[in-house]
């Protein structure tokens, strides 16, 4: 369980290029932004910033209490890591992208896990709508209510942050990148009407760059995967590795002033200048990605206790299961 601190923005030029390290972390919806390309540039606002590269990791901006009982409670404590909650959320308030990314700064290595927006997660009595019990519901307008549930899913992770994206900000981020190059393997086409605004997805086959709201019905499509949304995350996590290549060659700044306007987020000044030291050098390489475990029954997909269990072992790299704690 974790406590977050509330801050105001800060609205200097370092600021808008620093806080687009938290976007690159949601590369999903889009944009690993290319902080983590832009080296010279890093360096020159490091060096500028005698509190950058030294500053403590998470000082005074995470409380989170971890039972000595929970099978992971060395690895989540111990840890060099920073788990950042990305979230995009559509007109409705349901974030029907979730994806905990989870930074090893020793290793320089991303770890991304998309939970599926049908997955089960009881909220209690007094939610009688099916529905009210899918994670995607949880938000409520509120980042905080997510990260609970995800943590809980995930036995209990920190979570250091949250990054929320809404449409209208992937689509302005994806065209301030020039588009994302993608290969159609079928025409995705879907109508619904009842939508706030309609939607209409009419994407054709073959090799394309998909364009601002393009890109956005690209990551929104569903209907046409045998698997549903297990197939959308499939082709979500395809999106950002082509997203991050090619936000390395196009106008850094611009990139950066456009990613800083459409997100929101909690982090510190102090944290976004170490952490974008850390990252400096990740390449497409050193990204992982993974999806909740899970077994899907109905309506809901249900996660998986063990094999979440044997994820979570994997990407801490703790080289052996835990012992009789898993249920």
């Amino acid at each position: 369980m974790w406590k977050k601190k509330q801050e105001e923005k800060k609205h200097n030029p370092i600021w808008l290029f620093v806080k687009t390290f938290v976007a690159s972390f949601l590369i999903i919806t889009i944009v690993l932004t290319p902080v983590f390309a832009a080296k010279n540039k890093v360096a020159d606002i490091l060096e500028s910033n005698p509190g950058g590269e030294g500053a403590p990791i998470l000082e005074e901006e995470l409380e989170f209490i971890i039972s000595p009982d929970n099978p992971f409670y060395d690895a989540f404590t111990t840890a060099k890591r920073v788990n950042v909650l990305l979230l995009g959320a559509d007109h409705n308030n349901l974030t029907d992208t979730i994806i905990l990314a989870s930074f090893d700064m020793d290793l320089k290595h991303l770890d991304l896990i998309s939970v599926p927006r049908d997955t089960y997660y009881y909220r209690g009595p007094g939610y009688n709508d099916a529905a009210h019990h899918k994670i995607n519901a949880v938000y409520r307008k509120n980042p905080v209510n997510s990260a609970k549930a995800v943590s809980e899913i995930l036995m209990d992770i920190p979570i250091n942050y949250y990054v929320l994206f809404s449409y209208e900000g992937v689509a302005a981020i994806v065209n301030s990148m020039d588009g994302v190059p993608m290969n159609i393997q079928k025409p995705m086409k879907y109508s619904d009407p009842l939508d706030t605004p309609p939607l209409h997805i009419d994407i054709p086959a073959g090799e394309q760059i998909l364009y601002g709201e393009q890109a956005v019905h690209f990551l929104r499509y569903r209907s046409g995967y045998p698997d549903a949304d297990l197939g959308r995350i499939k082709a979500q996590q395809e999106f950002i590795k082509n997203a991050f290549k090619r936000c390395l060659s196009f106008d850094l700044p611009k990139i950066a002033q456009t990613a800083y306007e459409n997100i929101q987020s909690d982090m510190k000044l102090k944290t976004l200048f170490y952490l974008t030291g850390k990252a400096i050098g990740i390449t497409a390489d050193d990204i992982t990605t993974y999806m909740l475990p899970n077994k899907y029954e109905g309506a809901y997909v249900r996660p998986d206790v063990t094999g979440i269990a044997e994820m979570l072992t994997e990407i801490y790299s703790l080289g052996t299961e835990p012992e009789n704690q898993i249920k």
